[in-house]
Order: structure tokens, then sequence, then C-alpha cells
């Protein structure tokens, strides 16, 4: 591959077919306007996916087309598919004999997952900062701010030193440069993916970094309260920094060749460089299989027209 990437075509992309997705374990959930797909790489080297309908949720729900609402009601169907791709891929990772995850198992899982990820990167840091900092409003919220981003970044780091983890990441980079190549209209060859750069604007790490960036600001508004008002502050404040924090994202993902969208997006491209990596020819197959999954037979013969597919991502196909 060539050290020298494309970063995200500055083209014009109708927003009604743009795409999302995520690294599962040895594959890519990719998700369309009117469908999700998971493909994964077996322990055998074969690829194998399977497609799920599932009109855009702006579609389903009246709340969706709502400024700020819509950020809240995205984020929580995105953590359901997001669990359920990884429910899947886990099982074919380690083949067809191993149990699998019941629903009930995602919805607890989901449930774990946000009560940790607000008591160890919301509460925490403030409960921190209010044992240190004395009395001083100021050094509360200075000191809330640097552990609060610490903690963020160092838990990034600390992750991506494991080898399974790393591989993941990689996947992860293979689903954004085929969405980069995708969005600017180029083919999904390997040859052609191979020229974007891992990182994307849209990416769910930088929704995560503006949330902790947002949450800086927003809770700075409360002061130094009292332990009551400093938890219920932190918690439920979440659902108003995840709206306003989806609204940015949004902005900066369809703007990011403009100036002032180029900086908002910048510091998650940044952090990106811990979460993604340079996938191997084999993994972009995957997230190609993943995208044409789930895209629509019409998308997909357009995209046919543009070049030559990977013939493992066209097999391997779901419908």
């Amino acid at each position: 591959m060539s050290p020298e990437r494309k970063s995200a075509s500055g083209n014009p992309h109708d927003p009604s077919k743009t795409v999302g997705g995520q690294a599962v374990l040895e594959g890519v959930m990719m998700r369309a306007p009117t469908a999700w797909a998971v493909a994964v790489r077996k322990p055998d080297g074969q690829i194998e996916a399977v497609r799920h309908d599932l009109p855009r949720l702006s579609t389903r729900s009246k709340g969706a087309r709502i400024p700020f609402v819509r950020g809240v009601l995205v984020l929580g169907e995105s953590l359901t598919l997001g669990f359920r791709a990884l429910s899947w891929s886990a099982q074919k990772a380690v083949g067809e004999d191993e149990e699998p995850i019941t629903k009930r198992q995602v919805a607890g899982s989901m449930i774990v997952a946000m009560v940790l990820f607000s008591a160890i990167f919301i509460v925490a840091p403030a409960a921190l900062a209010r044992f240190i900092s004395g009395e001083s409003t100021i050094a509360f919220n200075v000191v809330e701010a640097i552990v609060r981003l610490a903690l963020f970044v160092g838990y990034l780091w600390a992750i991506g030193r494991a080898e399974d983890i790393r591989r993941v990441f990689r996947y992860h980079g293979a689903e954004h440069m085929s969405i980069h190549a995708y969005e600017a209209g180029e083919p999904l060859s390997v040859e052609s993916v191979s020229r974007y750069r891992p990182e994307h604007p849209r990416c769910g790490t930088s929704f995560l970094l503006i949330v902790v960036l947002l949450s800086v600001v927003f809770f700075t508004m409360f002061g130094r309260p009292d332990w009551p008002l400093l938890v219920a502050s932190r918690v439920l404040g979440i659902p108003v920094i995840a709206g306003i924090s989806y609204e940015l994202l949004r902005w900066s993902g369809t703007h990011s060749g403009r100036r002032f969208g180029a900086v908002v997006a910048a510091p998650g491209l940044w952090l990106q460089r811990l979460t993604t990596g340079v996938p191997d020819p084999e993994m972009i197959e995957v997230a190609v299989t993943s995208l044409l999954s789930a895209l629509g037979d019409e998308e997909v013969a357009e995209v046919a027209g543009r070049g030559p597919i990977p013939e493992a991502a066209q097999l391997a196909r779901a419908r």
C-alpha cells in the first residue's frame, strides 16, 4: 500500500445515501439507508455476511426528525445494532458450536456498558475533582476536565495495546476507507479503497470525544454543587450532551471541506489514530462485502459500474 493516502473526498454526496458502520470481531458492520449488514472472516478463511432490512430511523419515528432529540434516538439504535453485530461476529469468529448470545444478554450488556461509561468517565472525574480541589470552584472544574480527558484518551491507548483489539482497530480502518471510497464515487476495489486514510469525520470515536469535550463546558455551568446535584447533573446531562454532540458531528461530517467544519472534526480525526489502523487487503475485502450487503441492488449496480469489485466480496455478499 502506498504511504500517501487521501483524506475524505470533497466531492458532494447525497446525504440520503450516507452510510456508517463499526468494526466487530474479525469483521465489519455497515448501516445503509434501508438495511444493515455484518461480514466476517471465519476461521476457515471464508467470508460470511448477513443482512437485515431496516429503514432509516427518521422514516420510522417523528422524534428522529427533531434536531437534538434525534441524536439520542440514533445513539440508542446504534448501540443496539452494534451489540447485535458484535454477538453475531463473535459466534462466527469462534465457530458454530458456541451458544448464540440472546437478546436478553445483549440488553444486559448494553445496560452494563452505559452504567460503566457513566460511572467511569462522567461521575468518577467529578468525584475525584471534588475530593482534591478543596473549596475552589475553578480548581474543581479544571481538575474534572483534565481527569475526564486523561481517562478517556488513556483508556483508548491502553486497550489498543492488546493484539486482538489492534486487529479490531484495523478492521475499523477498513470500514472507514471503504466508506470514503464509496461516498467519493470511487471503485470499491482493494487498490482504490487502500488509497484512503483510515480516519473518518463521522466516526463514533469522534462522537465520544465531542461528548467528553462538551461535558467540560456543560458541567462548568453547575459550578461546584453538593453531591446530590453533582451526580444528578452528570447523569441527567448525558442525553443533552449526546444530542448536541450528534448535531456537531453530523454537521462537521458533511462540511469537513470547510474551515470551521475541519476545525470541529480535527480533534476526533487525531484521536482516531489510536482507534484505527491500516488494514491488510483481506480486511478490506470483508469491509467491502459488508458495505455491498447493506446496499440495495440499484446502489450495488451503480458501484459495479465504477470499476472492479473484489471477487470474494461479490460471492459473499448477503442479499
